[in-house]
């Protein structure tokens, strides 16, 4: 294997420009779950572009209203504190929007001890507008929860 040269400074440009947008859009994944585990379903909506989609294991909602409106239906109860962890986070830039995959897992309190409360994968599309990285489109695949096998 040669050691650096001009061949490869193209490709370590573009390594390079894409290192900010990579930070922003992993930054984007933490907010996330940070509006999540904190119960702010406005915040969490602003996260996706006005026409964004949410999927998850319970509905969709579409556009922030929807967004909001699908998180305080699965939320209706008191629930125990909880935390969301993304993590393996693959991001395929494409100019100014890219495809994101991760993986989540959310520990909560029980009344014994902490205890994973679930995990899955997040498929997620991601723009930028404005300066500023957005979700269009994410899906939630929840596979490891009570009662599955």
């Amino acid at each position: 294997m040669r050691p650096y040269s001009r061949r490869n400074q193209g490709g370590q440009a573009r390594k390079e420009k894409a290192v900010p947008d990579k930070d922003e859009i992993r930054e984007l994944l933490a907010r996330y779950c940070f509006t999540l585990d904190e119960g702010r379903p406005e915040d969490m909506a602003a996260l996706f572009t006005s026409d964004g989609v949410w999927e998850t294991a319970f509905g969709i909602g579409r556009g922030r209203e929807g967004i909001v409106a699908e998180m305080k239906s699965i939320a209706t109860e008191p629930r125990p504190k909880r935390l969301h962890l993304a993590t393996n986070i693959v991001i395929d830039l494409d100019g100014e929007q890219a495809s994101v995959r991760s993986n989540w897992v959310v520990f909560k309190n029980s009344s014994t001890s902490p205890v994973i409360g679930a995990a899955g994968s997040y498929y997620d599309h991601v723009v930028k507008v404005g300066g500023r990285w957005f979700f269009a489109y994410r899906r939630i695949d929840r596979f490891i929860a009570e009662g599955k096998d």
